[in-house]
């Protein structure tokens, strides 16, 4: 019994030597819970439709009408009124501007009403062989939110006009996608999401790029060369980055071979994956600090490379609605991630058909995150590794 109380202390002192193994162990089903929780509650689905209204009226045989404002006020009642409904329903002035909010994901399908929707609504009333009135649904085809979105417009559309005309199915709706959202594949889809990811894993490469040289005390010599904090660091960056352009390229090299549609200019996704790559690398200062050996960062690199695989979008879709939006750009829980803007990037570029322009918000996103990671890791990582004791 002895020898068994042993072993049972031996192996308690061993598990406390080997602290992160034992929290890693613990802690990972928690954290996923409280993870989960945090995106679930910062995702409820609420949906957003735009309404543009470009009738000019007609007469009707009680006097001028315009039924296409009377529809917009009556959807947007609508949605005031059913508060259970996870529905808003909002009117544009501006087709562009329209436009530009779907693209910002400020609103998930937009409604264009044609010039001549009155006349045809009273032609639909009056003539029995008349044709349905022609609405033109805009959206992304791809995202689950406009879908849902789409058909909510549908029924809204239908009941509007069905009770103006007393016709059943009076109307057609032809749907607009924005990019090439309407021909992309399952597979199409998921690469912009692949192709960050290749660049997420940099963060073990990096982390142990700059602890290896702590584990093998070399570090010491580095120390009493005088060499700076930034200077260790921007050196050892340098060949990441090219590791990171080089993974990118050929990760986009594999999905092109398998039958991947690639959209938009090769030295934007470029640009993207180097900014990201310098991000991760800052990152990857603050997980750099926090550990000693490479074994720990093995052990405690798994808790952010979840986060930035599974909750950015970069190994699944998923995307989570804003919490607010700063001048026009969404903030969500994910956007804390540098990852996120990059995909919403790739994104942009490769499914929407955007411009460079189109992404200056998702650039300068990265740009903050990266200044905000690296100034912590720097100070972290010169503390920790880099003092001479």
């Amino acid at each position: 019994m002895k020898r068994f109380w042993r072993i049972v202390s031996k192996s308690l002192r061993e598990q406390i030597r080997n602290y992160w193994i034992m929290i890693l162990g613990v802690s990972m089903a928690p954290f996923f819970v409280a993870i989960y929780f945090l995106i679930i509650e910062a995702s409820k689905p609420h949906y957003d439709i735009l309404i543009l209204n470009k009738d000019k009226g007609a007469v009707d045989f009680f006097g001028p009408v315009n039924y296409g404002r009377i529809l917009c006020d009556s959807a947007v009642h609508f949605s005031m009124d059913t508060m259970s409904i996870p529905l808003s329903i909002k009117t544009a002035n501006d087709h562009q501007q329209a436009l530009d909010q779907l693209r910002s994901k400020q609103s998930d399908a937009l409604i264009i009403l044609p010039e001549n929707f009155s006349q045809e609504l009273i032609k639909l009333r009056y003539d029995l062989n008349a044709p349905p009135v022609k609405i033109e649904l805009v959206g992304d085809l791809t995202d689950m939110y406009y879908m849902v979105s789409a058909i909510w417009a549908g029924e809204i559309m239908n009941a509007f006009i069905c009770e103006s005309s007393g016709r059943p199915y009076p109307i057609e709706v032809t749907e607009t996608s924005l990019g090439i959202s309407g021909t992309m594949s399952d597979f199409d889809m998921v690469v912009p999401g692949l192709l960050i990811l290749s660049v997420i894993m940099l963060m073990f490469s990096a982390t142990i790029a700059f602890v290896a040289e702590v584990e093998n005390k070399t570090i010491i010599r580095l120390k009493l060369s005088k060499l700076k904090t930034i200077e260790f660091l921007s050196g050892v960056s340098v060949i990441q980055i090219l590791l990171g352009v080089v993974s990118i390229l050929l990760t986009l090299a594999t999905a092109i071979l398998l039958g991947f549609h690639f959209a938009g200019s090769i030295w934007t996704v470029l640009l993207v994956a180097i900014l990201t790559s310098i991000s991760i690398i800052a990152f990857s200062l603050i997980l750099g600090a926090a550990t000693k050996t490479v074994n720990e960062i093995l052990v405690l690199g798994n808790f952010p490379l979840f986060l930035f695989m599974f909750f950015t979008g970069a190994a699944f879709p998923i995307e989570g609605k804003p919490m607010f939006f700063l001048m026009g750009y969404p903030v969500s829980i994910q956007g804390f991630m540098s990852p996120t803007h990059a995909i919403s990037a790739l994104k942009k570029v490769m499914i929407l058909n955007m411009e460079f322009r189109d992404i200056l918000p998702e650039i300068f996103a990265i740009l903050i995150l990266t200044v905000i990671y690296f100034a912590i890791g720097l100070f972290a990582f010169g503390k920790r590794h880099m003092q001479l004791k």
